[in-house]
């Protein structure tokens, strides 16, 4: 079963478990949560992405940091977390501090690549902290194919629809994906 709503598409979350028992409405010790079924081994989105997410040297995500160019102190704590997570994160991609908006980005910005599940929890969790001031969208790179869809619409898609956002939602120059 997929479900449509305006312009997408999405499969049933519960595909696969279609013909799954019924869960349990027992509670666990702290009265509020629920005890889930035990499985066999975890879940396999621990260790690599879920198609569609681009899996190859684009990376499964991009973080894109935002700061106001004309704010000294987010221009000065910009520059000093791209230092910081150059030092603390050296196995990911880290793009140029840009100075100025480039592509659909209506502000600077510098840019960071993410590659498993493990880099974007220990980043994503360790950003939440660190940011400080400052904006972060966080976008999914997705490789979908099919009659119909273009590399825009997914761009456009991933940038709104599928984006996570930490601080203030600026505008994005969609015209520009």
């Amino acid at each position: 079963m997929a479900y449509t709503t305006g312009n997408y598409t999405y499969p049933s979350p519960l595909e696969g478990y279609e013909n799954a028992p019924p869960l349990p409405d027992e509670k666990n010790e702290d009265g509020k949560s629920f005890k889930n079924p035990a499985r066999e081994a975890l879940s396999k989105a621990y260790l690599e992405f879920p198609d569609p997410l681009d899996k190859g040297r684009r990376g499964g995500f991009d973080v894109h940091i935002y700061y106001l160019p004309n704010n000294e102190n987010q221009t000065r704590y910009a520059k000093e977390l791209w230092e910081r997570i150059r030092r603390e994160f050296p196995e990911l991609r880290i793009y140029r501090f840009w100075d100025r908006p480039v592509g659909p980005h209506p502000v600077a910005m510098f840019e960071v690549n993410l590659f498993t599940p493990a880099q974007f929890g220990a980043f994503i969790a360790w950003l939440a902290i660190y940011r400080g001031p400052l904006s972060v969208l966080i976008h999914p790179n997705t490789v979908e194919e099919g009659e119909g869809i273009s590399h825009g619409d997914v761009e456009r898609r991933n940038h709104t629809q599928r984006a996570i956002w930490m601080g203030e939602r600026f505008p994005l120059d969609l015209d520009r994906l």
